[in-house]
């Protein structure tokens, strides 16, 4: 299991940007899909966007499609969420969470259950 750590939270007016950070330090991180997912208050989670091992492919749910990316530095342990046109609606904590596949090209899903390893989240407030 990785020890994952989010950045990058913050308070933000309607339209603008944050871009988040997962990383896991010392780990074996080319190993692992690493998926996005948010929570807000009384919903459930909810799978926001995957990338693969490699970062040769990614996936997104409807809602922030166009407006978020994700992107991966194997080199430096990282992932990243670059968050453009934020609305109100993306209120919620942000978790960066981890999928073991070894050396197998797995399509990211985005279904919380296939996830093992979980970041203690980051707060991402839209608010004016």
């Amino acid at each position: 299991q990785l020890q994952l750590v989010e950045s990058g939270g913050g308070l933000v007016q309607p339209g603008g940007s944050l871009r988040l950070s997962c990383t896991a330090p010392g780990s074996t991180w080319n190993y692992y899909n690493i998926g996005w997912f948010r929570q807000a208050p009384g919903k459930e989670r909810e799978g926001v966007s995957a990338i693969t091992s490699s970062g040769g492919d990614t996936n997104y749910a409807d809602s922030v499609k166009g407006r978020f990316t994700i992107s991966r530095d194997n080199a430096k342990n990282t992932v990243y969420l670059q968050m453009n046109s934020l609305k109100p609606e993306d209120t919620a904590v942000y978790y960066c969470a981890a999928s073991y596949v070894g050396n197998w090209d797995v399509i990211p899903g985005l279904d919380p259950r296939g996830f093992g390893s979980w970041g203690q989240g980051t707060q991402v407030t839209v608010f004016s």
